[in-house]
């Protein structure tokens, strides 16, 4: 993925007959007229990235969403699978996500994540910590692999969050960037304690889980506007600015509303 200079002229190219190269200038126009979705984030330096996708529109008095959510999960450059893995449930006014990270990677990481993502499906009525714990006894027979869990209650305007392993998991604000606390060990193998933390919510912020293929020195606020676009635009930018290029990546955008 290339990242290039970025125009602040987004509303002219998406102009037919607007074109910086010579040609014809009808690509981005074709592109969002043919899209049930379309977004573009796009800004001097930070590149262009599009988020366009084939889908009907709503039924006419659906209601809108509740949650929103979106992300990335791409294998390490030389594997044919992805050791990563997520999920992801929403219950009226509570979603729970889910993010695995196997041991290495490959076919034996990625064993270990659907071992984890298979087991947080069957236990959806527990807490965070209790499906971790569930993981961890489902994952006995695998490589391992770090998870982390994360519960958006709006009914408390809380997000609570168990991980073991090195799983990010960030809150995002207008004003900071709140890291959650995960615990050492590996899930299927050795680990200390289960525990759950919890941290406020507000309406306006976004949650970012992400296992260790993504860099840690991210923040929403070196870019203009994005935190109000589509998650799956917010994770892709992040992977093309941020992944490391030595392990697979998962990240995982979640925010309220549509």
């Amino acid at each position: 993925m290339i990242k290039g200079p970025g125009t602040a002229s987004v509303d002219q190219c998406l102009r037919d007959g607007y074109s910086t190269g010579g040609t014809p200038g009808g690509g981005l126009g074709a592109i969002k007229r043919s899209c049930g979705q379309f977004e573009i984030y796009s800004g001097p330096g930070h590149g262009t990235a599009l988020l366009a996708r084939l889908q009907p529109e709503p039924p006419l008095g659906s209601k809108p969403a509740v949650f929103t959510a979106g992300g990335v999960c791409v294998a390490l450059a030389s594997e044919q699978v992805c050791g990563d893995g997520c999920a992801i449930e929403i219950h009226d006014r509570r979603c729970q996500v889910l993010v695995s990270d196997g041991l290495g990677h490959g076919v034996a990481a990625h064993e270990a994540s659907d071992a984890a993502i298979n087991s947080f499906k069957q236990h959806s009525a527990l807490s965070p910590a209790g499906r971790l714990q569930r993981i961890h006894d489902a994952l006995r027979h695998t490589r391992g692999a770090a998870a982390a869990i994360a519960e958006i209650n709006l009914d408390q305007a809380l997000v609570c969050f168990s991980g073991v392993g090195n799983i990010a998991g960030t809150i995002v604000t207008a004003a900071d960037n709140r890291s959650m606390i995960s615990h050492y060990g590996t899930l299927g193998h050795q680990v200390r304690k289960f525990q759950e933390f919890t941290y406020p919510w507000s309406e306006q912020g976004l949650m970012v889980l992400a296992s260790d293929g993504l860099g840690s020195r991210w923040n929403l606020s070196a870019y203009p506007t994005l935190a109000r676009h589509h998650p799956s635009l917010i994770a892709g930018v992040l992977y093309r600015d941020f992944k490391r290029g030595r392990d697979d990546v998962s990240i995982v955008v979640t925010k309220q509303g549509s």
